[in-house]
């Protein structure tokens, strides 16, 4: 069976070269991602780069000593943003090529079909179809593994001394991620071939022979209750995304669509009719016999056009509300400095020397230490401050406790981290300096969030200075003195600026890194999800050379024929994009106000541009890869119809 299996793979070169292409540029991203975060994985901190200390453990987890790295050697960055990418890709990757397996599969139906009349049983069927998957998967798996081997010390020569990972990496033994990938691959691609290959192979002869003419009306009860399953887990997820949940509402607002574009696609041949009919009407209007085949096409066959549609609905959805909700993080971040900062003049760099126009400076120290939990020990950024002076610079809102007490071996917490770890006035929070000295910080006083103006933890001036003797201002908030213009002393003090100018630039700096997180997250998911976009239309598009043939001895000509591909293909990319859109408004609007509550006069930003340019390209891509095999097969198509013509003239 599996020699049977290789000889088939052979025949349908064409049909399966999608299936290789994507599953080879599916475990290349996925290989890639591991290997690079086995080399951080690898990487030995030297012990003078590193904190030693042991958690406080509780009866069910005893103590552990563990190694916390300082900020000049941790990689801890990459490893998160390594994480990420794989998991985005992890989900592209599976949810393309499953629907590239299944759609090659249905293409073969009347193949299938004819198998079962002259005796093949759907065991038969199954273990062919199975042993096809096996030949292609495991040729794509080793090749993309190969290349991402190939790719990984150029990776890493990139990655290494960044602000993500301050040390050089060098590539780690490649074996166990590499088998991760190709096992992956491996597994997606046979899931994605076994449940097209059951559907096949449960049905009798006859049906299998009717089902190649036309695809059967209705979905399988399973398929739909697995779509209404993913589709009140998003509306749930959705349901969390809220101001009380804090930072969870970020990654929420990243992984719902993910399960949203799950319950769709399930549920596509429900609703692929459904929309294409609404995008079909005004189209059909304007070009009547074009459109209304593109239209009869799209409703028609709502699992072949479900599958086209996978990949543009998958990184539409994923990449739109990735794009808003780092978007709005960016708008509420400059609401909450605005908001945060009350002296009129900010310098940056050292604290300005004393000046009789100057009231008062707040210049905090920041420095950072370990924090010691149950079972964890974690690198926090802390600033040493004098909080009656502070107090007057910045809205600290103090919401429990009292700042006056910040003296000595104590600690002001943010609300948000007193909520994650659950600190309440009073407890004391077990550290270890930078300088290596352990000591318990007693929380005096919770104060309200302010992302960029103040730390989750500060600490008195005196003790910030005490265990780190090395640390520089960074800036300084700055009081004029009564009678003083802020814009005149701005003139006078060094590297001094308005706050209003000074917020603005923290605001455009967060909008730059958001920018640069965006495309390493989603950069290699979109040009896989492009090739993917591209395969599967080129895919559909080769397998239609009987339907042109029918259609020109009917009379259709090639440019008919060609504008009822365009039309196709676009209402296509129209169903997909309206669904991904109305998934990204829907993340948007809810991650939007969970950002800005309790925010005043906060901007909207919509990036516009980009959002416009991922839908641009989804459509581009779809339209082309649909118009370019077709006018191939069509210029085949016509040279056969004038061959035979010329055969039948000639008999006469």
């Amino acid at each position: 069976m599996f020699q049977l299996s290789r000889q088939t793979v052979g025949r349908h070169r064409s049909l399966y070269a999608g299936s290789f292409v994507a599953l080879a540029v599916g475990v290349f991203m996925l290989g890639l991602a591991a290997t690079t975060t086995a080399a951080t994985i690898a990487y030995h901190l030297p012990a003078s780069a590193t904190i030693g200390v042991t958690t406080l453990g509780e009866p069910a987890t005893p103590p552990r000593h563990v190694r916390v790295a300082l900020a000049n050697a941790d990689v801890s960055g990459l490893q998160t943003v390594l994480s990420m990418v794989g998991v985005i890709c992890g989900f592209i990757t599976v949810f393309v090529i499953a629907s590239t397996f299944a759609f090659a599969v249905a293409a073969r139906r009347r193949e299938l079909g004819l198998l079962r009349l002259v005796g093949a049983t759907p065991r038969q069927l199954r273990r062919m179809i199975i042993g096809e998957a096996s030949v292609v998967a495991f040729a794509a798996s080793v090749t993309g593994a190969l290349g991402a081997q190939l790719a990984t010390p150029l990776l890493l020569r990139k990655a290494s001394y960044t602000s993500l990972a301050p040390v050089k990496l060098e590539p780690a033994s490649p074996w166990v991620p590499l088998a991760i990938a190709v096992g992956a691959g491996m597994l997606v691609a046979l899931l994605g071939a076994r449940s097209a290959a059951r559907r096949a192979g449960k049905v009798a002869p006859i049906d299998a022979l009717r089902e190649a003419a036309l695809e059967p009306p209705r979905i399988g009860p399973v398929r739909i209750g697995f779509g209404l399953l993913f589709l009140a887990g998003a509306i749930l997820m959705l349901s969390l995304i809220r101001p009380s949940s804090g930072d969870g509402a970020v990654p929420l607002a990243m992984f719902t669509p993910m399960v949203m574009v799950i319950a769709l696609t399930l549920l596509a041949p429900l609703v692929v009719p459904v929309v294409g009919r609404l995008w079909a009407a005004p189209l059909v209007a304007w070009t009547h016999v074009s459109g209304r085949l593109a239209r009869s096409n799209v409703v028609a066959a709502p699992r072949r056009s479900a599958s086209l549609a996978a990949p543009m609905l998958a990184i539409s959805a994923i990449a739109g509300s990735m794009v808003l909700s780092l978007s709005f993080a960016a708008d509420s971040s400059a609401a909450a400095i605005r908001d945060a900062v009350r002296a009129p003049i900010v310098v940056t760099g050292a604290a300005p020397v004393a000046d009789p126009g100057v009231r008062a400076v707040d210049a905090g120290l920041p420095t950072q230490f370990v924090r010691i939990a149950v079972d964890d020990a974690q690198l926090e950024d802390v600033e040493g401050i004098d909080p009656a002076i502070a107090s007057q610079t910045r809205d600290l809102g103090v919401l429990d406790g009292d700042l006056r007490r910040l003296t000595g071996l104590t600690v002001a917490v943010s609300k948000e981290t007193a909520g994650l770890e659950h600190y309440r006035v009073g407890d004391e929070i077990p550290v270890v300096f930078v300088d290596r000295t352990p000591a318990k910080l007693r929380v005096v006083a919770i104060v309200k969030d302010a992302f960029g103006v103040n730390p989750s933890f500060m600490i008195p001036l005196d003790l910030a200075r005490e265990h780190a003797p090395d640390a520089k201002v960074e800036r300084s908030f700055v009081l004029p003195a009564d009678g003083v213009a802020a814009a005149d002393l701005v003139k006078q003090l060094p590297h001094a600026q308005l706050a209003a100018d000074w917020e603005a630039g923290q605001a455009s700096g967060l909008r730059k890194g958001n920018q640069l997180g965006l495309v390493m997250l989603l950069g290699p998911a979109a040009l896989y999800s492009a090739i993917a976009i591209a395969n599967t239309l080129l895919m559909s598009s080769l397998q239609r050379r009987n339907e042109f043939v029918t259609a020109r001895l009917l009379g259709a000509t090639d440019r008919q024929l060609q504008r009822m591909v365009l039309w196709e293909s676009s209402l296509v990319g129209a169903v997909a994009l309206s669904l991904g859109g109305a998934i990204t408004l829907t993340v948007g609007i809810l991650i939007r106000h969970a950002m800005t509550s309790g925010l005043s006069d906060v901007p909207l930003t919509i990036p516009w541009g980009i959002l416009l340019t991922v839908g641009g390209l989804c459509l581009t891509l779809a339209v082309a890869s649909a118009l370019a095999p077709a006018a191939y097969l069509l210029r085949s198509v016509a040279v056969t119809h004038g061959h035979a013509a010329g055969i039948v003239r000639g008999g006469r």
